[in-house]
This record gives structure tokens, sequence and C-alpha cells, in this order.
């Protein structure tokens, strides 16, 4: 099967999911906190289970989920080179708890440590941006980017999440922005999707774990947008470890943005 076609089941399976077993728990979940201090769900749970058992009717593949023990994590990495889901059951679940209408469900498949193809849905906004690796990036049937990016960092959107940047560069930031202005969402899968459809122009985030980037960065790449490490490596594929990004709309921008941050005190 083509990957933009795979990209379009794995999108109606999302979908699904989404109306039968996150929607239902919306507002009526109680939010707890797990070991390292984010947010968990009655929802996040019901609807990895979900998730894990309706994907294999589009590839039949282990599965990766943010809600497993980290020795679990390990054992489906090591099982899915050569074909692997990595799933964020409700990205944002902070938002989703207090109801935010800014969460989605994020779903890639892997082959290795390479994303093929991907959905991130916003249930409230009915926004599904799915992407197969060479055929594009889309939003509800609508290619992206929606917008160009502009040329110059001064002009543009920003999205940072400053709880993990490095603190000098975080109060630099906070002072002395370069872009014209910065926005910060509480999804990280939504803000990977928000560059690659044109909403935001440059992204920063201190800290991302594989789930938190497995769809979002093909859709980036998809549109024409690039990503790297603070420190200007490519990204690595990995189970455990969390890890900066920096994601720019167009490799120009890239450029831009990340050579600021390495100036500041990135």
């Amino acid at each position: 099967m083509p990957m933009f076609a795979r990209a379009r089941a794995l999108e109606s399976v999302v979908r699904e999911v989404a109306r039968e077993v996150t929607m239902p728990l919306y507002l009526k979940s109680g939010r707890l906190h797990k070991s390292d201090g984010s947010s968990l769900t009655e929802a996040d749970g019901a609807t990895q289970r979900a998730l894990a058992e309706r994907l294999m009717d589009v590839v039949d593949a282990p599965v990766l989920g943010e809600e497993m023990s980290a020795e679990q994590q390990r054992d489906c990495w090591a099982q899915g080179a050569q074909g692997l889901w990595v799933i964020d059951p409700i990205d944002g679940t902070t938002n989703f708890a207090n109801g935010i209408p800014l969460f989605g469900l994020s779903v890639g498949f892997l082959v290795n440590g390479e994303t093929q193809f991907g959905v991130v849905y916003n249930p409230i906004a009915d926004e599904a941006f799915y992407a197969g690796r060479g055929a594009g990036a889309w939003l509800n049937g609508q290619r992206l980017p929606l917008r160009q990016p502009p040329g110059t960092l001064s002009a543009a959107v920003g999205g940072v999440d400053f709880k993990r940047v490095p603190p000098a560069l975080a109060a630099h930031l906070a002072v002395n922005s370069p872009c014209f202005s910065l926005r910060n969402f509480g999804s990280s899968a939504l803000e990977w999707c928000f560059v690659a459809a044109g909403r935001l122009d440059v992204y920063l985030h201190g800290g991302q774990m594989l789930w938190d980037y497995a769809a979002g960065r093909l859709l980036v790449e998809e549109s024409g947008g690039i990503a790297s490490a603070l420190d200007g490596n490519p990204l690595r594929a990995s189970p455990s470890g969390k890890q900066s990004v920096v994601v720019a709309a167009s490799p120009a921008l890239h450029a831009q943005w990340l050579g600021w941050l390495l100036r500041a005190g990135g």
C-alpha cells in the first residue's frame, strides 16, 4: 500500500478511537501525576489500549506507547526495527484534563527509526494532520503548508516551551526574543503540526521523547521544514532520553533560529 494510502488509513483509525474512546472521557477524567511530573488521566490509558488494538488493521507491528513502562518501551523498540508503531495517546494531557481545546492523538509508524507515515488528530477542532514519506503533508485534505514562512527571524512567530530550556537561554528569550512573537500551546505534537501548517514559523522545546515527535517531525519535513537538536546535530530516534528540538518551517529560518539560540547560550 502506498505511503499516502497508509496515512489515510491511519487517519481513519485515529479519528475512530478519538470519537469512540477519547472524547467520551473529555472533562470526566481526573488529572493524576506520573513520576516525571507529567499529567495522566484515565483517557490516556484507554486511548492507548484502543489504538494498540486497532492499529493492527493497518500494519501488524509492535506498539510503543507513552503509557508503557520504560522496560516495555525498550523491548518494543528492540522488536520493531523493521516496523514499529509509536503512539502518544493524548499529547497535551493537562489541556485535556482542564478543558483547554488543544490536545491531540499522535501516531507514527517507524522503520529503522525513520517515520514512514503518521497522524496527529485534534478532535476538538476536527483537524487531522497526516503525512507519508515522499507523499507530502496534509490537513483535512489540504496540502501543507497553508502559508509560506517569512524570510527573516524578526518576522517569525515562534513556539517555545520554556520549562526545559536552559535557564540562561530561557531568560534571554523572555526579554530579548528575536521573533515577532512567541507562543506556547501546551501540546508538543500540535506545535510540530503548527510549524508544518505555517501557523508557527519556528519552534523550540528543551526536552522531548520519541512519541512527542514521531509523527510531527515527518509532517514538518514533508511540508518543507527542518528540525535538529539544540546543538545542531540531527535528532536521534530513541525510546529513552529526552532531547531538545529546534524546528523551523524552512531551512533558511532554521539556520537563523539555531544560530541565534547558540549565540544566546543554547
